[in-house]
C-alpha cells in the first residue's frame, strides 16, 4: 500500500505557500546579469556544503569548506582529513543532481541511491542497510529514534518513491519537498548518509518543479542555524520506536516547519539579489565619479541640497568657482537645480544618481 502521510494544510502553511509563490514568480520574470547568476550559484553551492555536512558534525567553516573545494594541488588533496574528504564527495554529488537536472532526468529511486553513494564517497552503488540501526543521544547514548526494521526498508522506500509521483503535479511541491524529507529520514533506509541524502534529494525536488530561485536557494542554513528545533520538529511523536506512534504520526507541525523555512530562505533571497544588483549598478557608477564628485556625493549624504558656498567650502575653491563646477556637473546629469533663484540657489543629485545611490524601499 502506498504511503498516506497525515497533514493538514494550515492557515499559516498556506499563507507562507502563496508568499513562496509569489517570491517564484518575481525570479521567472527576473533578468540578472549572467555573471551574477553564477556567482550566487556558487556561493549558495559552497554554503549547501558546508552547511549540510555541519548539521552531520563536520568541524570545518564556511572558508575552510571553499579551501577544501577548490584546492589544485592533487597531491595536498589526497592527503585531507575526513571533514575535507566528506565536504568534497557533498560538492561532487550537488554537481551531479544538477548535471542530471539539466539533463531532463526524474525523480527515481535510483537517483536517490546514485545520490547516496556520491555522497558516501563511493564509486559504487550502496545498498540498504541490512541490519537495525538507531540515533542516539551524544550526551548520555539513550535512543532518540529507532527506525523501521530492515524487512521493511525497501518496501517503504518504493511507496514513498510511488506516493512523490503520484502527488509532485497534485500538491504544492514545496509540500512533496517536505514530506519526502520527513518519510526518508524516518525510514532511515541506510547506515549513514540518510540526512545529507534527505536534502539533497530535497533540493532535487524543489529545482525540478522549479522552485530553485535560478539556481539559488538553499534551505540547508535555515536548518543548521538551529539544529534543536529542526530534529524536534522531525520527532513527531514521544515513542523512539517508529512502531509507537511515528508510523501513523500527524505532521502537520514538521509540514510547518519546513515551508515556513521555504518561506523565509526565499525571501532572504530576494533581499540578497536586490542588494547584488543594485551594487553591480551603483559600483560602476561611483567608479566613473572624480576625486571631486565624491567629496560632493559625502557632502550630499549629509545634506539633501547643498548651496555654492558648501561646495567651494569642501573642495577649497571658491564660491563662483563652486558654482560653475556644479552647473557644468549639472549638464553632465550628475547634479540637478532644487532651488532655482539664483541668490539661493541649491543643488541635489540628479534623479538618476538619487536612485540609483539612495534608493527608496
Amino acid at each position: 500500500m502506498v504511503w498516506m502521510p497525515k497533514y493538514t494544510i494550515t492557515q499559516a502553511i498556506l499563507r507562507n505557500l502563496s508568499e513562496i509563490e509569489a517570491i517564484k514568480n518575481y525570479f521567472a520574470d527576473k533578468v540578472f546579469s549572467p555573471s551574477l547568476v553564477s556567482s550566487l550559484r556558487q556561493s549558495a553551492k559552497i554554503a549547501q556544503t558546508h552547511y549540510s555536512t555541519r548539521i552531520e558534525g563536520n568541524r570545518l567553516t564556511l572558508n575552510q569548506v571553499e579551501t577544501a573545494l577548490y584546492t589544485a594541488d592533487k597531491s595536498a588533496r589526497s592527503y585531507q582529513g575526513h571533514d575535507e574528504k566528506e565536504v568534497r564527495a557533498y560538492y561532487e554529488a550537488i554537481n551531479y543532481m544538477e548535471k542530471y537536472l539539466n539533463d531532463g532526468g526524474i525523480f527515481s529511486l535510483a537517483l536517490i541511491k546514485k545520490i547516496h553513494s556520491l555522497i558516501m564517497g563511493s564509486h559504487k552503488i550502496i545498498p540498504y542497510r541490512n541490519a537495525q540501526n538507531a540515533v542516539y543521544d551524544s550526551a548520555d547514548g539513550s535512543i532518540i529514534y529507532l527506525p523501521p526494521e530492515t524487512k521493511d526498508v525497501a518496501k517503504m522506500m518504493r511507496d514513498l518513491a510511488a506516493w512523490v509521483k503520484d502527488n509532485i503535479d497534485k500538491l504544492p511541491p514545496p509540500v512533496v519537498a517536505g514530506l519526502f524529507h520527513y518519510q526518508f529520514v524516518t525510514i532511515h533506509p541506510y547506515f549513514d548518509g540518510n540526512g545529507r541524502t534527505a536534502r539533497l534529494i530535497t533540493s532535487f525536488i524543489m529545482r525540478k518543479s522549479g522552485y530553485d530561485l535560478q539556481g539559488l536557494c538553499i534551505l540547508e542554513e535555515y536548518y543548521a542555524k538551529n539544529l534543536s528545533t529542526y530534529y524536534q520538529a522531525l520527532m513527531t511523536h514521544p515513542h523512539h520506536n517508529y512502531y509507537f506512534g511515528r508510523n501513523n504520526a500527524d505532521l502537520t507541525p514538521w509540514l510547518a516547519y519546513f515551508i515556513e523555512g521555504v518561506s523565509q530562505t526565499f525571501a532572504d533571497i530576494k533581499a540578497k539579489t536586490a542588494e547584488q544588483v543594485h551594487s553591480t549598478k551603483v559600483l560602476p557608477a561611483l567608479r566613473n565619479l572624480n576625486l571631486k564628485q565624491k567629496k560632493i556625493l559625502g557632502l550630499l549624504k549629509e545634506f539633501a541640497e547643498i548651496t555654492s558656498i558648501q561646495a567651494g567650502l569642501c573642495l577649497g575653491i571658491s564660491p563662483q568657482s563652486a558654482r560653475l563646477l556644479l552647473n557644468k556637473w549639472k549638464g553632465e546629469g550628475f547634479l540637478k537645480i532644487v532651488n532655482t533663484p539664483k541668490k539661493n540657489r541649491t543643488y541635489g543629485l540628479s534623479d538618476e544618481y538619487e536612485e540609483l545611490l539612495f534608493p527608496r524601499g
